[in-house]
């Protein structure tokens, strides 16, 4: 690996981080006993621990790279505190996580132009395939999810106002969305 390739990697575990912890305050929220919408709770904590689950791939990455020989434990010192604490409703909640899930795309957008096309360097092949196959996919299939999601509790919201967000937190609570 080349050195724009490993800073923008070692940059991109603080991303994932952060929106980890960008999730949790979500869930957090909408686990207040004056919010209660456990259905909305269950998906931000998720969506945390699949945020906090690529961190750790990355990490994983590198190390097998050779590229975290030392200061490791610097990739995490750094200020992760969540921009937001606090949602009117759970459609700016999501559309929130939405701009979230597009910010963190992009970025890995980035990493794979600046490690394909890099003409002072080599073309990271595997690094490009490894951020392609195993990121790519699962990020723009989250942001059809909650894009999905936005239309629907829009649509609710619309008709029967708070009430068609409690049932939309029922629904995803079931399963069913």
């Amino acid at each position: 690996m080349v050195d724009p390739c490993i800073s923008k990697m070692r940059a991109q575990v603080e991303e994932e981080l952060k929106a980890a912890m960008q999730y949790m305050a979500m869930g957090a929220h909408f686990s207040k006993d004056t919010i209660n919408r456990p259905g909305f709770a269950e998906f931000f904590f998720k969506a945390a621990s699949e945020e906090r689950e690529h961190a750790i791939k990355i990490i994983s990455y590198l190390l097998m790279r050779g590229e975290l020989t030392s200061k490791v434990s610097d990739l995490i010192k750094r200020n992760l505190n969540p921009q937001t604490t606090s949602w009117a409703n759970g459609v700016s909640a999501f559309k929130d996580a939405l701009r979230l899930e597009a910010s963190v795309t992009k970025k890995i957008r980035d990493i794979i132009i600046v490690c394909e096309n890099n003409p002072t360097h080599f073309n990271d092949y595997h690094l490009v395939d490894y951020l392609t196959v195993d990121f790519l996919g699962e990020q723009y299939h989250g942001q059809r999810d909650i894009a999905g999601k936005v239309s629907t509790l829009e649509k609710m919201m619309d008709r029967h106002g708070v009430l068609g967000e409690f049932l939309f937190d029922k629904k995803m609570l079931d399963g069913e969305l």
